[in-house]
């Protein structure tokens, strides 16, 4: 366990029926240690979240701060241990929040399908 993941309680709140979602979970989950929950089972009135909020974005809360969408996936990332994508995630600004919220919002599409599959092979592999 590295000293991030010792002083910090990650949890993941992301679409349990979402398979890209689900890949993109596991693919966390081998990186570092997070507390995974599908927000259709989740109690969100515990982390302050509501249904709504987490059906149009993954939620990611660090030690009871809240972090939404694209915001979310850098905290992912640096936790994982991709500072630099991360660093660059956050500085893309509005252009990594729209590329997230196509993402999100596009969950079905053919290339989120495709991404899917090639995360799923990757997954798989290690």
């Amino acid at each position: 366990m590295t000293q991030h993941q010792a002083s910090h309680e990650l949890t993941v709140i992301y679409d349990g029926e979402c398979g890209f979602c689900k890949e993109c979970v596991r693919w966390v989950e081998k990186k570092t240690v997070i507390t995974a929950l599908s927000f259709q089972s989740a109690d969100l009135a515990r982390y302050g979240v509501t249904y709504e909020r987490c059906s149009k974005e993954v939620v990611v809360v660090i030690n009871g701060k809240v972090f939404g969408g694209a915001s979310a996936v850098a905290k992912l990332l640096r936790a994982s241990g991709y500072k630099n994508l991360a660093t660059l995630l956050t500085l893309s600004g509005a252009l990594g929040r729209t590329g997230y919220s196509w993402v999100a919002a596009n969950r079905n599409s053919a290339t989120i399908r495709l991404l899917h599959r090639a995360l799923r092979a990757i997954n798989h592999k290690s």
